[in-house]
């Protein structure tokens, strides 16, 4: 829509001069082109076009000026011209000439032509009001034809150009008339769930669903794309097409207050750059109030801790995310002092909890010290955080081995988007006032002194507390004041951005006893600031923020004072306070500055301008209550009524009238007047139209009864009202701009909803209705641009406002071009990921629209009952507020809202809260008063109204109540067929359910279904005479909802609540056709809710019939009960019910497993019922379920009538009873299959070509058939396995199709040769580095592969997320052209692209990588320090995901019995279950066609169930290997634990304690376990760790289930895992007792797969796929050997591309599982990484189990000779020359600290820095090779039980220090040399420099297990003042590497001794100069540098005696001169 201006020509001016004239319409203003020297006439012909959103009002008013201009002075206005738009409103176009007026509003003669159009159909977008589209192919104005078939033009059905009031009947005809005018090609498509009531298309019956073929062929005609279709709305459930009435909320209970588990783990790994010289830190790890400490690390600033910490908390998440997370560093502390802190660093556990995956991992925390601001950063901590809820499982990366170089800026601890430097800031919090406390003070002490006393003053004393990142600050007290002013700001100094996302504001009272909460508010953040490049620092207000909390009833003890702690939604209006808040950063080099982070409290100036806060109106909330029932019947039968508050108006207890005092305080001596007027007016005098008291609540009546649950008020005709004028800053703008967002994300929403239930409902095209989707997003971003725009200029708005509406309107503008990017790439295959994208835009969204400056207070509507509250709902103000533009509108505002009240506070918790208190239908309007004309608009038309005697014959004075004369009486049939996955409301594990369906006040029950979590009640409920009050033509769009509920029959007490949901019926009128499309209604699944969560569906349809003048008699007949049986029920009827066919159900019956006891008998004769659909069939009867609890009989079935329609399948029911003696029978648990889909199975389509497309629909039945029957293509495929290339290639995937041929070749020979040759020339001279000997196979064992495979699996990780983020790249860069990218990522040649075992030349990498994307991988030459070694797969999950369960065709059914809890926490799934049913089921249609049944070998007894083995018990060889477990739960005080293993299967249980590992969370324990057992009787094993203690029991960590027996029988062959090569000797020896090529004949004879045939040249034929490979293979001794086995191998690698038959086989491999515990359901507690290995008892044994023992750690002998130091700083002065010199001496040590280090001897009085030692360390150690890590054992301390073993990294520390004598030696400076990589030493002391140390990234490392031997010179470094690095030293040494044995074979000795002695460094002399020649240094003293300062001692010393003898001599003077002697 627009609107255009022709601006022609301005004649009859006066004079010369240059003319422009501006047009202005809703706030925009254009300007002309200036005509210069213009005398009378001024032709501008000039079009101006103004593109409007809502439709324009015929009263809205257009306005030209037209001026003389001027450059140099402001221009000078010749005259106004004015035009109301009525007119053009109506005829669309209007040509004007008139005059022009001027300031006085005088005509003056010069005149105006112009032309005005309104285009209401322009295209562009669409009116949002209404929630219906037609699509025309849109005819873009503009000319851009962007996409040829839009839905752009999306007509509103609503006062479209004419201006009609709603709620008049004749908007009908209105819109028929345009629906005519629209029709495109979609007019009549409709999806998702038909609705048609609300859908007014159907007026012109057509037929109702276009089919979606039709569509394409209609749109190719046209000579469209298919794919460029997009579908406007699909009316969902949740829309509704009147205007009259919002959608209900269906989810009731506030689950915000409620504790839930967390668990916050943290892991302290080292710690580096610390800032300080010679510490010995501990690291504090605070979690809220928690503290633990790490061990003390002595003499180091670089610690290596890796400690683990674990803290649990049983909180709400709002307590939980705003607890801070503070990690310090302290140095020397011990048990008598706290020592001092180093650096500190926060976060909130919100912010980690919003991190992907929950967590940090391997991240290193900035250190800052908060009490010195100057000061730069203190070091860096590495950790890792995660916390995890209920139910979070996290991902970590494998924990093998961690070496890789720290990048410390490229991981900070932060989240994204953080800056790494982070500045001080100070947030000022400004307190202004506070209004509205409640009145008095609820503390006993309080109403004990007025008792006493009979003060009487305002009790309360408040004051306000703000906490923000662990701080807290206060205001003063204001005294007994209601009205408290304080002014004061509060000043926080944190880093900024800070790392807590919300501020605590709390206004408090304070008292003697204990200070209450009196509200609370939090301030959030991210919504206050933006961090973009545009973005804005944190501001807020000044604004007044409203508190919610318990209400204002004043008892002695408030129960919900937990409200007022923020805590729980708000049930009542507590506070108002005016704040604001302010950042500024801080210089912080500017010295004036105050360095200390105490909050401060300080004296603030009021706010100034009233501007900022909003002008003062008077605004006017209007309700009407339509209808109140289902009120709960505990509330008993006393008068009910209900009350409505805003603020404190409207407030019983103490509610305001007018603001009469605010007006004083705000406005000083400008208001003095009004105010005096507003005190004058007492409540009585009415004001302008004799205005009257507010009137808040409704008359109380008594309530009647509607059934046994629940009552209901009388409110028929009359309907009660309430009004209340109110007062508020008039801040509505901020509202508005949330609303029109919200509106857009609501429509986005549903559009989401749509989408997805058409995936989930499997219609057609989908990926149209989100391009749809996406294209009502992006208009509708374009609109709010449009309409924010004229809001730039509002005056009263803080910096806030103006900010966030600048990065809204950039947000959304973005989001809209973003949206119509997406749309163009929306295809069919890419639907799901754009989906993902669109969700994101969804949750942006909301964020956006929730406005952090609250303005009017939420209306809440509490129903009281004999004055006492008992439930309330709370409204959002601006949901009903009003505004002239629609988009601006809340969304309930002037519309009936069903809304449930439910309890407050902790009442509403749990089965309390899923009750209804009472359903009530309301009308609200919020606005302002002088716009209040139209506030009964909404309201369903035929009322009248009734005012108070006083307002009696005031049009606008507001009614008391409405009386209807108009009502319509319908019939409403609600066909309930069935339910399905309800809740277990008996111990059972079963319910007895019926369902209340509850219309108006009218409710009805069907029959009650015993035993049954789906029942089929297939019954008709019918209720006449229904009455509904208002027009008829409203009630067939709009008519009320439906509530269901479901309840479970108890035989005594009353029916339990089992879930809720609501239905709109469909609506036929008297003088409406009850024929197709609308009639009969269509079966619809309905969601059913208990409290926030799901709890099953309901079949259902409801159809409301308007009763004619006829009478009944011309409604559709209902046919009488047909089936007798059932007595007077009347079946849903023939045309509704789904049509059915006859369907066989066959079942599989396998075993039953881990039943428990009933009624604490054992189970001893099980049989199995299974049910569907009212047939069914039994089991065989179990004997004796010990001996063996599989099945005799297997396969059994029934025939059944299924509906055609597979969504409306009905449930199929397996319940397993225990037959006992004389014919009892007992219920064990039962199962519900809710979905038969995955079950169906479809015969094969003859013409399939591609195989693998096939095989995907069998999904997984034929599983067991493998037929040979279907027809194979001709062609035969090569898979040729080439030499896979050691180097990381993207692996691409072959797509093989059946007739194409492809060559995988299998070549391993000539890599062999490979390495033969280099093994010959292994180890010929040293080049340039020397490259680690190749491993001899000798020296490989199972750890090396493993480690290899690790190595590939992070590769793999780091490429995938490099391809991720190359193909993301791409697709932006593809984005414009519109392309399409296909990511080809497949996962053929992955199986084990072989790895770089330790690929850790970091120097080396980079060139690497370039390279490795160059090349083609075949040219790519071997590096040289890859071996290649044999890898297998680690999964970092258990099998069981990645296979699918194991469920290929056998399934396992966990059998449920008892009540699910009553509240979420504490009842799992996994308690209730009481065993498991194995088996399966195929349905499938009558009758299967002939060839299947005419196969080879078919079995008639075994149905589709061909080729299954048998189930008799068969004895296994299981071999259970336990590689390590990673972050154990800690279980001892000492945050570690002391694990071992335990095994449990069958009888057999193995407790292996005596091998626990001492003080261990990541323990390595490297063994395997062998048991036998029988399955079925013992095929659940159990793999714990538990916690040793020398006292007491151990305890339990946790442990980990594994279900053997699916994984034995399963066709993915889990028994044992492939290998990746086969070889008879060495680590990688083959495993299974069978050989490949034995394997495969038995997979191919299983399968009925022709082959294997082997051919010469290594070549083998399986099915039509050839393979090819190597042929020979070598022995121990190196003898040749032909076999076949590598070619056998090679297919069964790949044996998931062998037609028909082909699935994964099961990788050799380690899995990874988490360990649970079951007090602890849901919070994972460690993980486990294993493997187990099955072999059977009657083939041949297995050879010995692989050796996996942890590798003993190698010992090494470090020797370090420290030749020489230089340029040492000087640190001491001498005593008597003065000269700087040193004492220096070299530290050092490797391993531990202090307990392993060693000195040099002392080099005295060295003058220039230059010492020399010749001194040599020697450092035994043990070294973990593949770790990288040193390993020792030692007493944690002398209590301790045993030695505990730590892996630390292999540093080398070098020292140097000054030695003195008497006090403390001086530290100097150190050096820190990482043996695996540190810097090559400099060959002279001139070459070491600082740059060593700094710059390590460019200077090329080495390892000195590589180098054995290295000699340079290396810097000593330390941190000067300004915590700068700076030299302190050299030092020339010499490290040589040996290993025990060499070290042995030529020893050395320690220092200078023997054998292999240094000889004596020849120190000069000089050190010694004052012994030798002593005169010399004295005359040097005296006659040189100590000259002056002798003669200035002699000369003082002299004063000084004459001093003394004067003062000595004096007396005696004196008393002589006085006897004048």
């Amino acid at each position: 829509m627009a609107l255009l201006l022709q601006l022609r020509t301005v004649t009859g001016l006066r004079g010369k001069a240059d003319r422009i004239a501006k047009a202005v319409f809703r706030g925009l203003s254009f300007y002309t082109r200036v005509l210069e020297n213009c005398e009378d006439e001024a032709r501008f012909d000039e079009t101006f076009r103004w593109p409007v959103a809502s439709n324009i009002d015929g009263n809205e008013i257009l306005e030209i000026q037209v001026f003389n201009y001027s450059k140099v002075f402001t221009n000078r206005l010749i005259g106004t011209f004015q035009m109301v738009l009525q007119k053009v409103v109506e005829e669309g176009q209007v040509e004007v000439t008139d005059t022009l007026i001027d300031d006085n509003n005088s005509a003056i003669q010069t005149s105006i032509s112009i032309e005005i159009r309104y285009q209401a159909l322009d295209g562009t977008v669409g009116a949002w009001n209404d929630k219906e589209f037609l699509e025309t192919p849109s005819v873009h104005s503009e000319g851009d034809g962007r996409y040829p078939l839009e839905t752009d033009s999306l007509l509103s059905s609503h006062r479209q150009g004419l201006d009609i009031s709603p709620g008049k009947s004749n908007q009908q005809s209105a819109e028929r008339s345009f629906r005519r005018a629209g029709k495109g090609v979609f007019s009549a498509m409709k999806l998702g769930k038909t609705r048609p009531s609300k859908d007014d298309h159907r007026k012109q019956d057509e037929p109702a669903v276009l089919e979606a073929e039709d569509l394409d062929r209609k749109a190719l005609l046209r000579g469209l794309e298919p794919d460029t279709i997009s579908l406007a709305s699909v009316t969902a459930v949740t829309t509704n097409v009147s205007n009259k009435r919002s959608k209900p909320d269906i989810k009731m209970e506030p689950s915000a207050g409620r504790p839930m588990d967390y668990q916050v783990s943290i892991t302290i790994i080292e710690a580096r750059q610390l800032v300080g010289l010679n510490m010995d830190p501990v690291v504090c790890v605070e979690v809220g109030e928690e503290k633990k400490y790490t061990s003390m690390k002595e003499s180091t600033n670089c610690p290596y801790y890796n400690e683990y910490f674990v803290f649990d908390f049983h909180v709400p998440p709002d307590v939980m995310f705003d607890k801070i997370i503070k990690l310090s560093v302290i140095h020397s502390k011990n048990l008598l002092r706290s020592g001092t802190l180093v650096g500190s660093f926060k976060m909130d556990v919100g912010t980690v909890y919003t991190q992907p995956e929950h967590q940090f991992y391997h991240k290193w925390a900035i250190l800052s010290d908060p009490e010195d601001l100057t000061a730069g950063l203190k070091g860096y901590l590495k950790c890792d955080i995660a916390v995890v809820g209920k139910g979070d499982n996290i991902k970590t990366p494998h924990k093998a081995n961690e070496t890789e170089e720290d990048d410390i800026e490229g991981n900070l601890l932060l989240p994204d988007g953080v800056p790494p430097e982070r500045q001080w800031a100070r947030f000022y919090i400004k307190i202004y006032r506070a209004e509205g406390l409640p009145r008095m003070n609820t503390s006993i002490m309080a109403n004990v002194k007025k008792a006493l006393i009979g003060e009487n003053k305002d009790l309360v004393d408040p004051y306000v507390q703000v906490v923000f990142a662990g701080q807290k600050g206060k205001t003063s007290i204001q005294k007994s004041s209601y009205e408290p002013l304080w002014n004061e700001q509060i000043i926080f100094t944190e880093m900024f951005p800070p790392l807590c996302k919300r501020i605590k504001i709390q206004i408090r009272d304070s008292d003697k006893v204990n200070d209450v909460a009196i509200g609370t508010h939090f301030i959030d953040l991210r919504k206050i600031s933006n961090e973009g490049d545009k973005g804005f620092l944190p501001t807020f207000g000044p604004a007044w923020v409203n508190m919610y909390g318990s209400t204002r009833n004043y008892t002695l003890m408030d129960e919900h004072q937990e409200l007022n702690e923020g805590l729980g939604e708000g049930v009542s209006f507590r506070a108002r306070l005016l704040m604001s808040l302010a950042v500024e950063i801080l210089d912080t080099t500017n010295p004036e500055i105050n360095s200390s982070t105490e909050v401060q409290v300080e004296q603030a100036t009021s706010v100034a301008d009233q501007n900022c806060t909003g002008k003062m109106e008077e605004f006017f909330l209007f309700g009407a209550f339509l209808e109140a029932t289902m009120i709960d019947r505990k509330i008993g039968d006393k008068p009910i009524n209900f009350e409505v508050t805003i603020g404190n108006y409207g407030n019983q207890i103490d509610g305001m009238s007018k603001p009469i005092l605010w007006r004083k305080k705000e406005g000083g001596d400008g208001n003095e007047e009004e105010s005096e007027l507003l005190q004058n007016s007492s409540e009585d005098e009415g004001d302008e139209d004799g205005e009257m008291v507010s009137v808040s609540s409704s008359q109380p009546m008594k309530p009647l009864v509607t059934d046994r649950n629940y009552f209901h008020l009388p409110y028929f005709e009359k309907k009660p009202c309430i009004y209340i004028k109110s007062w508020w800053q008039d801040q509505r703008r901020r509202l508005y701009n949330a609303n029109i967002m919200d509106k857009i994300a609501d429509k986005l929403e549903e559009g989401l909803n749509d989408v997805q239930e058409m995936i989930k409902t499997e219609k057609p095209h989908p990926e149209r209705r989100l391009r749809g989707v996406l294209e009502e997003l992006s208009s509708g971003c374009l609109h709010f641009v449009t309409l924010a725009d004229k809001d730039q200029h509002h005056s009263s708005r803080t910096r806030l406002d103006r900010e966030r509406l600048k990065s809204c309107m950039r947000e959304l503008e973005n989001m809209g071009q973003q949206a119509t990017t997406l749309r163009s790439q929306v295809k069919k295959n890419t639907m799901k990921d754009k989906l993902k994208l669109v969700q994101n835009f969804l949750q942006k969204l909301r964020f956006l629209a929730d406005e952090p400056q609250h303005t009017i207070p939420d209306v809440f509507i509490w129903m009281l009952s004999n004055n006492k509250r008992i439930a309330y709902a709370r409204v959002p103000s601006k949901d009903i507020l009003y505004s002239i533009v629609d988009e601006e509108m809340g969304k309930d505002c002037a519309k009936v809202k069903t809304i449930f009240l439910k309890l407050p506070g902790k009442r509403g918790f749990g089965p309390a809260g899923w009750t209804v208190q009472a359903k009530m239908e309301i009308y609200l309007w919020l606005g302002l008063n002088k716009q209040r004309k139209d506030f009964l608009s909404g309201l369903p038309c035929g009322f009248e109204e009734k005012k108070t005697a006083r307002g009696q014959n005031l049009p606008s004075f507001p009614p008391i109540s409405l009386l209807y004369t108009k009502k319509q009486v319908f019939q409403l049939r609600a066909h309930m067929y069935q339910a399905r996955s309800l809740f277990a409301a008996d111990s059972s594990g079963l319910s007895d359910p019926f369902a209340r369906v509850f219309f108006i006040s009218q409710s009805q029950c069907t029959e009650v279904l015993n035993e049954t979590l789906c029942p089929t009640w297939d019954q008709l409920l019918v209720f006449d005479n229904v009455e509904l009050y208002g027009e008829a033509h409203e009630m067939r769009d709009d008519p009320p909802i439906i509530v269901i509920e479901i309840y479970d029959q108890d035989t005594v007490g009353k029916a339990d609540f089992m879930g809720r949901t609501f239905a709109k019926p469909v609506v036929k009128m008297s003088d409406e056709q009850y024929c197709p499309p609308r009639f009969p209604p269509q079966l619809e699944y309905y969601q059913i809710y208990r409290g926030n969560s799901t709890a099953g569906d309901l079949l259902a349809a409801f159809e409301l019939l308007q009763i004619g003048p006829g009478g009944k008699s011309d409604l559709p007949p209902i046919d009488g009960p047909t089936d007798m049986d059932r007595g007077p029920i009347l079946p849903v009827p023939l045309g509704i019910r789904p049509v059915l066919s006859k369907y066989r159900v066959e079942v599989l019956f396998w075993g039953l497993r881990d039943l428990k006891r009933v009624n604490l008998a054992q189970v001893d004769r099980p049989r199995v019922d299974i049910e569907c659909a009212g047939k069914g069939v039994q089991s065989a009867l179990i004997q004796n379920y010990k001996k063996n609890p599989n099945f005799s009989t297997l396969v059994k079935w029934f025939e059944v009538d299924l509906p055609e329609n597979e969504l409306l399948h009905p449930p199929l029911n397996i319940r397993v009873v225990d037959c006992r003696a004389f014919g009892r029978y007992t219920l064990v648990g039962s199962h519900a299959v809710s979905s038969l889909r995955k079950f169906i199975y479809r015969p094969p389509d003859k013409k399939a070509q591609h195989w693998n497309m096939t095989a995907k629909h069998l999904n997984g039945y034929l599983a067991m058939t493998n037929r040979a029957h279907r027809s194979r293509p001709t062609g035969e495929i090569v898979v040729n396995m080439e030499p896979e290339v050691p180097i990381k290639k993207m692996e691409t995937m072959v797509k093989l199709e059946a007739n194409s041929d492809a060559v995988v070749k299998v070549d391993v020979s000539e890599e062999e040769k490979e390495r033969k040759k280099k093994k010959k020339k292994g180890g010929g001279g040293v080049g340039e580095e020397v490259e680690e000997e190749e491993p001899d196979d000798s020296m490989l064992d199972w750890w090396s592969k493993y480690f290899a495979s690790i190595e590939t699996m992070k590769e793999k990780l780091r490429q995938q997320e490099a391809a991720a983020a190359e193909a993301e790249e791409k697709e932006e860069m593809e984005m414009a052209e519109g392309k399409q990218v296909v990511n080809k990522r497949g996962s053929m040649a992955g199986k084990g692209s072989k790895a770089q075992a330790k690929n850790k030349e970091k120097s080396k990498a980079p060139k690497d990588d370039k390279k490795k994307k160059q090349q083609s991988a075949p040219e790519l030459p071997e590096k040289k320090n890859k071996p290649r070694i044999d890898e297998l797969k680690v999964f970092n999950k258990e099998l069981e995901t990645e296979f699918d369960n194991f469920e290929d065709w056998l399934h396992t059914f966990n059998l449920l019995r008892g009540k699910i809890g009553d509240n979420d926490d504490n009842a799992t799934e996994e308690e209730r279950i009481v065993g498991r049913f194995k088996g399966s089921i195929c349905v499938y249609k009558m009758p299967l066609p002939d060839d299947i049944t005419k196969e080879a070998g078919y079995d008639p007894n075994f149905g589709m169930f061909q080729g299954i083995p048998s189930n008799d018990p068969i004895n296994v060889l299981v071999r259970v290997y336990v590689v390590r477990a990673t972050d154990l739960h800690p279980a001892d005080i000492n945050g570690k634990a002391d694990p071992y293993i335990a095994i449990k299967l069958g009888k057999t249980d193995i407790k292996d304690k005596e091998n626990y590992i001492s003080k261990q969370l990541n323990p390595v324990f490297g063994k395997s376990f062998d048991i036998e057992a029988t399955f079925p009787m013992e095929s659940m094993l159990t793999v714990a760790v538990y916690d040793w203690d020398l006292v007491g029991t151990d305890d339990l960590i946790g442990e980990t289930k594994i279900d053997l027996e699916n994984r034995y029988y399963s066709k993915h062959r889990a028994t044992c895992g492939v290998s990746q090569n086969y070889s008879i000797h060495g680590y990688n020896t083959w495993r299974d007792p069978m050989k490949p090529s034995q394997i495969l004949s038995k997979l191919c004879k299983d399968g009925k797969v022709d082959g294997p045939h082997y051919g010469p040249g290594g070549r083998v034929k399986v099915a039509n796929r050839v393979f090819t490979g190597p042929t020979e293979i070598e022995d121990e001794n190196g003898q040749k050997k032909q076999t076949d086995e590598h070619l056998a191998l090679a297919v069964l690698r790949h044996w998931e591309d062998i037609p028909w038959a082909g699935c994964k086989l099961v990788p050799e491999h380690v899995e990874t599982r988490p360990l649970l515990n079951p007090d602890k359901p849901g919070i994972e507690q460690g993980r486990l990484e294993m493997w187990v290995d099955m072999f059977p008892m009657d083939m041949p044994a297995p050879g010995p189990a692989i050796d996996i023992s942890p590798r003993k750690p190698k010992k090494y002998e470090l020797r370090v000779i420290v030749w020489n130091t230089d340029e040492v700083i000087l640190e001491d002065d001498d005593y008597f020359t003065g000269e700087k010199s040193s004492d220096i001496f070299v530290r050092g040590w490797l391993k531990g600290q202090q307990e392993d280090k060693q000195d040099t001897d002392v080099h005295y009085h060295s003058l220039t820095g230059e010492g020399n030692f010749n001194w040599r360390y020697i450092f035994p150690f043990d070294y973990l090779m593949a770790e990288e890590k040193i390993v020792i054992s030692k007493k944690e301390s002398m209590f301790s039980w045993d030695e505990t073993e730590y892996k630390i990294p292999a540093r080398l520390t070098l020292q140097v220090w000054d030695a003195d004598h008497f006090s403390a030696d001086d530290f100097l400076g150190a050096i820190e040399l990482d043996l695996n990589r540190f810097p090559r030493g400099a060959k002279t002391s001139k070459q070491c420099s600082l740059e060593m140390v700094t710059n390590e990234a460019e200077l090329p490392m080495i390892s000195i297990f590589k180098q054995k031997r290295v000699k340079g010179w290396w810097p000593f470094v330390a941190r000067d003042e300004n915590d700068e690095l700076e030299i302190t030293g050299k030092v020339e040494a010499e490290l040589h590497l040996l290993t025990a044995e060499e070290a042995e074979k030529s020893p050395a000795g320690l220092a200078r001794n023997e054998p292999d002695p240094l000889e004596k460094p020849n120190r000069p002399d000089t050190s010694f100069i004052w012994f030798l020649n002593p005169l010399k240094s004295i005359k040097y003293l005296i006659c040189t540098r100590y000259k002056w300062l002798i003669i200035k001692i002699v000369l003082a010393l002299l004063l000084l005696v004459m001093v003394a003898l004067f003062l000595y001599s004096m007396p005696g003077y004196m008393v002589k001169k006085l006897l004048g002697a």
